[in-house]
């Protein structure tokens, strides 16, 4: 999707290798069906590159050994569940923390708040997810504003011209997030611009080199690296001081600085929520109007919902719960996309799932690309159809896997709003209409995302 390779697979390996640095497993056997190491130093590690994602992986294990089963990582195990039914079976109260922000700091070098008490953890985790609901709530109209520049850009394009969503909604994920969690020091282009260099140069080596040790043999690349991340680690501390001397209350980082959090605490998660913030809200937005590109039906019922609950009225923050149907556009979107095909937590406790015991400390994975895409659980899974959250039993499934209600991490739920806000004022206005020709190829990493530029025409609503 991102012309940077943001979730090569050395990521996704090296992010369940730093969730087991930082909690160490018991090593005995899981005695769960799966495989057995090819290699006593490095597990399956081998068999995953050898599929090309861990997603991929994840899929042929289950294929072979059922919906529980068990590979290595190194000399521990690790458990993998991938249905519905084992996931709604498997007991761990370690929900006071969110598994993306928790590996994603592992991965950056990040230490505050890993080993505090489960109170303390409580409270952090409720002081970041209310900084970004008081961000959207204070800004709205900027994100409105920011939406509408785009449409307005695509409504003067001649109706053949190719509009490239990757690089055009990563602009507006970019723009979005930088302006509402930093404030409005990001109107500045420039700003912006030094910001994502930054980020690209972050991402694009957060994975890479880490399992031949490429990265530490280069010198240049690893400079490269550590440059962008002391670069941007410096300006969210210099924001973070600005804000702080202008006693300013309308971005996320103001949020932070009234909580009772450390100078180092506030750029940490200022950076996990810029960073992840971007990613995951330019791919739900590149995915959903990708899909819609595919389906005029689609469209037109989108179109219609939204004249009947907005009229000609710009989208407000009260308004989007009215939007039954763009709720199921979104939940089709990341469910068909697979968009976030894993996720992991640690055993806090002695589990248990079917007949199989998960013991204390192993790393659980939820292999929700597999789950997104099972046709026990999902009638005809590789369709896009909107209409399936109709039913109680689906939404329900879909709750199940964190991607609805309590559990959905900070970061999806706010690119659920700035995309309800795109699609709104979109599907108004527009018809998507996908090339012919196009080959989409998708990339499974910890966020799925086209390997190559999306394009799609645009035309005017009659």
């Amino acid at each position: 999707m991102l012309d940077f390779a943001i979730f090569a697979v050395t990521f996704v390996i090296v992010l369940v290798g730093a969730v087991l640095y930082l909690y160490p497993s018991s090593r005995r056997a899981s005695g769960i069906p799966g495989l057995n190491p090819t290699d006593e130093k490095d597990g399956n590690l081998q068999d995953i590159v050898n599929r090309g994602s861990l997603h991929e992986f994840l899929l042929s294990l289950h294929q072979e050994y059922g919906s529980v089963a068990s590979f290595w990582f190194g000399g521990r195990p690790v458990v993998s569940l991938g249905s519905v039914n084992q996931l709604q079976q498997h007991i761990n109260p370690n929900h006071t923390t969110d598994s993306f922000e928790t590996m994603l700091k592992s991965l950056l070098g990040y230490q505050s708040g890993m080993g505090s008490g489960a109170s303390e953890t409580v409270i952090r985790k409720k002081v970041y997810e209310g900084a970004i609901n008081n961000t959207l709530e204070n800004n709205f109209p900027l994100v409105l504003q920011l939406v509408e520049e785009l449409v307005g850009k695509w409504k003067s394009f001649p109706e053949d011209q190719h509009t490239p969503l990757c690089a055009h909604l990563l602009g507006l994920a970019m723009k979005t997030v930088t302006q509402l969690a930093l404030g409005e020091r990001f109107k500045d282009d420039a700003e912006v611009i030094s910001f994502r260099k930054n980020h690209d140069a972050i991402w694009s080596e957060i994975g890479k080199g880490y399992l031949d040790g490429s990265l530490e043999k280069s010198t240049s690349r690893k400079g490269h690296y550590e440059k962008a991340l002391s670069e941007m680690e410096s300006v969210l501390l210099s924001v973070a001081k600005e804000r702080k001397a202008q006693r300013k209350q309308t971005a996320f980082v103001d949020a932070l600085l009234q909580a009772s959090l450390i100078e180092r605490q506030i750029m940490e998660d200022c950076m996990v929520f810029t960073l992840a913030g971007c990613v995951i809200t330019a791919n739900l937005c590149i995915w959903a109007l990708h899909f819609l590109s595919t389906s005029e039906e689609v469209q037109d019922k989108l179109y219609q919902e939204l004249t009947e609950v907005l009229g000609s009225a710009p989208v407000s923050l009260d308004k989007i719960p009215q939007l039954k149907y763009c709720q199921q556009v979104l939940n089709e979107t990341v469910r068909t996309a697979k968009l976030t095909p894993v996720a992991a937590r640690l055993q806090q406790v002695e589990g248990k799932v079917d007949q199989h015991v998960i013991p204390k400390e192993t790393l659980v994975i939820y292999a929700l690309g597999v789950v997104l895409q099972d046709s026990d659980t999902w009638s005809t899974p590789y369709r896009f159809d909107p209409d399936r959250f109709e039913e109680d039993s689906v939404r329900k499934s879909f709750s199940l896997l964190g991607f609805s209600g309590s559990q959905t991490c900070p970061e999806l739920r706010f690119a659920y709003t700035v995309a309800t806000v795109l699609l709104s004022t979109m599907a108004r206005q527009l018809k998507l209409h996908k090339l012919k020709g196009q080959v989409l190829e998708v990339r499974s990493e910890l966020v799925s995302t086209p390997k190559d530029e999306t394009w799609v025409t645009v035309s005017r609503r009659s």
